[in-house]
């Protein structure tokens, strides 16, 4: 299994061509998309970033982590793309 920090990935509009679209904190697999925070509180916005990735990316799923939560389990959420 490959696990990436901070891949660059390219996005691609029409004929438009961007190399360093924007970077990924952690790719599993060429399939999954880890995002992190640490922040008091995730914000809708956090999560639409994560849902553009995923769409840039044609990736399905990804993962919101925010380490700012008392309890890690209460900072995790999944963002699918299309499902």
């Amino acid at each position: 299994m490959l696990v990436c920090r901070q891949m660059i990935l390219p996005v691609i509009y029409e004929s438009v061509v961007l190399d360093e679209g924007y970077r990924a904190d952690i790719v599993v697999g060429n399939k999954v998309i880890i995002e992190l925070k640490s922040v008091e509180k995730v914000v809708p916005v956090h999560s639409k970033q994560l849902l553009t990735y995923l769409r840039l990316s044609k990736m399905k799923l990804g993962l919101l982590i925010n380490f700012g939560d008392n309890l890690i389990k209460d900072g995790i959420t999944r963002v699918v793309n299309g499902l």
